[in-house]
């Protein structure tokens, strides 16, 4: 892999810090007890998707393709190269798909995305082994889609493998959870977070760098997605405002808002979106156990943290959180205006404060 090039999952040959996974899945590969479903689970960005591919390319690559451990295949395979450019034909990827009235993927992953898998689990093998169907982001398929991907839970076809990635498993159907196998995944530690954005990012200073691994709390892809959009100075600003409490600059809050709001601004106004969300979710556990001054939260998060829990009780800024999640929600599946959206985060922040 080149310095500073990330891969997409089905491109990536590599994958870090999952070995007693990787080495599980083969051995139920090995020894015919894979299930007709595997649940992946855990937090976002530490490499489910490319631990699914990895099993699906390990599955229809040729026995001599395959590393002697793990999950591995050659690069240079038919197999590996046919999946990297997603032209398999017995692999099939179900993901939210493109919106071109709204430019930019859906908000779920709807009915007609999960009945293109019925029929193509269906079908004969075209290679005369598996027909494998990867959904990334399971939790993001709506009601219908949930039902329809059920029904063929109910009746796998054999020799078939329906691999679903989840970073929030909680969100899934119960009917759905009790028919899958369960491979759960860890956050990455710290320091291998570290070392993976020097080898992405290598022109990040290494104060910046190990703020990022901090901020992504385990996850290699939340670090590069908050490399690229700016989030580590996105965060520092958010702090800032909320320093000033209970008077936050008015100018500048409106400012920060267009400029989050701009329509090629996409990437900031997520992660700035996950980004208070992540730093109240913090705060509220922090100040229920007593732990405001721990070791692992930046300096000026940690000021920050203590002036406001001291200003409400962890249940109310609980609630706080969990309301302007909401509200993040319904902006996103309304189309409502994002610089109102986050105005009001703010304020509500503001109002509680005071």
């Amino acid at each position: 892999m080149g310095v500073g090039l990330v891969l997409a999952p089905r491109e990536n040959p590599d994958l870090l810090g999952h070995e007693n996974a990787e080495r599980e899945l083969r051995q139920l590969a090995e020894g015919g007890r894979l299930p007709h479903a595997l649940l992946l689970t855990g937090p976002r960005g530490i490499g489910k998707a490319t631990l699914a591919f990895r099993l699906a390319r390990f599955l229809l690559a040729q026995p001599g393709d395959r590393a002697d451990s793990g999950l591995a295949v050659d690069p240079a395979s038919n197999a590996f190269r046919r999946v990297a450019s997603g032209g398999h034909a017995d692999l099939l990827t179900v993901e939210r798909a493109y919106d071109p009235r709204r430019r930019r993927r859906r908000s779920d992953i709807i009915v007609e995305d999960v009945r293109e898998i019925a029929g193509f689990m269906r079908l004969t093998a075209a290679e005369e082994g598996w027909r494998i169907v990867i959904v990334d982001g399971a939790e993001e398929m709506n009601r219908n889609a949930a039902n329809a991907l059920l029904k063929i839970l109910e009746e796998p076809p054999r020799r078939a493998l329906l691999l679903l990635v989840s970073h929030s498993p909680g969100q899934l159907l119960p009917t759905i959870r009790s028919r899958c196998r369960r491979c759960r995944l860890t956050a990455l530690p710290q320091p291998l977070v570290l070392e993976l954005v020097g080898q992405y990012r290598p022109e990040l200073e290494s104060s910046e760098a190990e703020a990022l691994a901090r901020l992504a709390k385990g996850s290699i892809g939340r670090a590069i997605e908050l490399a690229d959009a700016g989030g580590l100075a996105l965060y520092r600003s958010m702090l800032g405002m909320f320093a000033q409490i209970p008077h936050i600059d008015i100018a500048a809050l409106h400012a920060f808002a267009d400029k989050l709001a701009r329509a090629d601004a996409e990437d900031a106004y997520r992660a700035s979106e996950e980004l208070l969300s992540e730093f109240l979710a913090r705060m509220v556990i922090k100040s229920a156990r007593g732990v405001l001054h721990g070791g692992d939260l930046l300096t000026e998060e940690r000021e920050v943290m203590h002036r406001l829990a001291s200003r409400a009780d962890p249940p109310r800024w609980a609630a706080l959180r969990d309301k302007i999640d909401r509200d993040f929600a319904n902006t996103e599946q309304l189309n409502l205006d994002r610089k109102q959206a986050i105005l009001g985060a703010f304020f509500a922040v503001e109002e509680l404060a005071r």
